[in-house]
């Protein structure tokens, strides 16, 4: 039961900090001015507007009464009340208006009707509290005449509740609004770094990043900073020791090339070169593989562009372009995209004879499919291809000429921008890669 509410509570709350925190802010100041309101309602202004409407009928009762006794009178006692309460007092043959003028959830009508109620009884009196601004309409029935009265307001209902709720709820705006501003300004370093995190994360190089705010966000951006330049500075290392074994291993291969060349025994010459051909594929792809790790600042990518200026570059008829009529731009680093979806395109064209590319726009997102038609992947083989160094032996080896990197960077590429890469079989019998990237 309670694990239910929880969840449900969870539900309904706002998800973000700056909304949170608002409502903790908020909440008690408007709950403690409801609590006023109602306290100065029911205690305070009811019992108050109570006894002024009851001393209002008390002197119509006596004005009623006074008529009655005493007609010839009347002029010197309605002035009196003119002159001294700012009574207006009329007498006509006219009968009560059928018509109710009340307002049946007002508690000034309320209160004005149950003291009429209560001292003239039904159907001996009519009001109307909204026909004139200032001033409250009552009509009362004396025998065969009626009695018309215009009083202020002011004898009818306290004029103190506006300026009361008016006191009571301008502070508290002014309150929540300062605490907004405030709530504001220690919520955006938050923010402030949740971006550069997301940014890292998709393998951009933070550098203008400030650590700002209150003391404890400000050491959460500081130890950010520092990790994120451990990572860079690993990353950095990694790439400049694969860079400097690959490239110091092309010097004694350039010579074991020349000694080969002038081998007379031909046979063994060029079964060596093959093998040594091979290894240079092997530090190319070592090569290709660090260079995935390569600073490179993100732009504006224009998706559509990239993969047509990519099939012209290979300008091979097997490939095929369907491009979306929308625009697909996102941000990102066009030589590392490009880098994986040559990696990609060079297996389809190794092992199928036909390539169909499609890029379209989905739901905050681009998807970039890859389909030929070749072997394939044995399904119990998707997750193992994107290991690095890992070579696939049976159907489709898509590293029979390298060391199983390609998938591998493919991948590792596709994550840093934040996006995936799923494996299945296309409708053409062979392989299906389909990328997704957001915007």
């Amino acid at each position: 039961m309670f694990s239910g509410l929880n969840s449900f509570i969870k539900y309904i709350l706002p998800k973000r900090l700056f909304y949170r925190a608002l409502i903790i802010v908020a909440a008690p100041t408007i709950i403690l001015q409801i609590i006023i309101t109602i306290v100065f309602y029911d205690s305070i202004w009811i019992k108050v507007n109570k006894n002024i409407t009851r001393s209002l009928v008390n002197q119509l009762k006596t004005i009623q009464e006074v008529y009655q006794n005493d007609k010839k009178n009347l002029d010197f006692f309605t002035d009196s009340y003119k002159n001294n309460f700012n009574f207006e007092i009329g007498i006509n043959q006219n009968p009560l208006p059928k018509n109710s003028g009340e307002r049946k959830f007002s508690p000034m009508d309320r209160s004005l009707r149950r003291e009429l109620k209560s001292v003239f009884g039904n159907n001996n009196y009519w009001f109307n509290t909204i026909k004139f601004n200032n001033a409250v309409e009552i009509k009362i029935k004396s025998g065969n005449d009626v009695i018309e009265f215009l009083v202020p307001k002011e004898m009818v209902s306290a004029s103190s509740v506006r300026l009361f709720v008016l006191w009571t709820t301008l502070p508290s705006l002014i309150l929540i609004i300062i605490a907004l501003i405030f709530l504001k300004n220690q919520t955006k370093p938050l923010v402030k770094l949740a971006k550069a995190a997301e940014r890292f994360g998709k393998g951009d190089y933070v550098n203008d990043f400030r650590a700002s705010g209150s003391q404890e966000i400000r050491k959460a951006s500081f130890e950010f900073d520092r990790m994120a330049k451990r990572i860079n500075r690993h990353l950095n290392q990694r790439a400049e020791m694969l860079s400097g074994i690959s490239h110091d291993l092309r010097t004694p291969l350039t010579r074991l090339k020349l000694q080969l060349a002038m081998l007379k025994q031909k046979d063994v010459s060029e079964k060596m070169s093959k093998d040594i051909d091979e290894m240079e594929k092997m530090l190319n792809d070592y090569l290709q593989f660090a260079k995935t790790q390569a600073q490179e600042n993100t732009s504006l990518i224009d998706l559509n562009d990239l993969l047509e200026l990519l099939v012209k570059d290979f300008d091979n008829s097997k490939i095929s372009l369907t491009k979306d009529h929308k625009v697909l731009k996102l941000k990102g680093r066009p030589i590392a995209l490009r880098r994986s979806f040559e990696n990609i395109i060079q297996n389809a064209i190794i092992y199928g004879k036909n390539i169909n590319i499609n890029a379209q726009k989905g739901n905050n997102r681009a998807l970039i499919t890859f389909e030929d038609d070749g072997p394939g992947i044995p399904e119990d083989q998707y997750k193992n291809v994107f290991k690095p160094f890992f070579r696939l032996d049976k159907s489709r080896s898509l590293n029979q000429s390298g060391v199983g990197l390609g998938l591998a960077i493919v991948e590792d590429i596709i994550n840093s921008h934040g996006g995936n890469v799923q494996l299945g079989k296309s409708k053409f019998g062979g392989l299906l890669v389909k990328i997704s990237l957001p915007f």
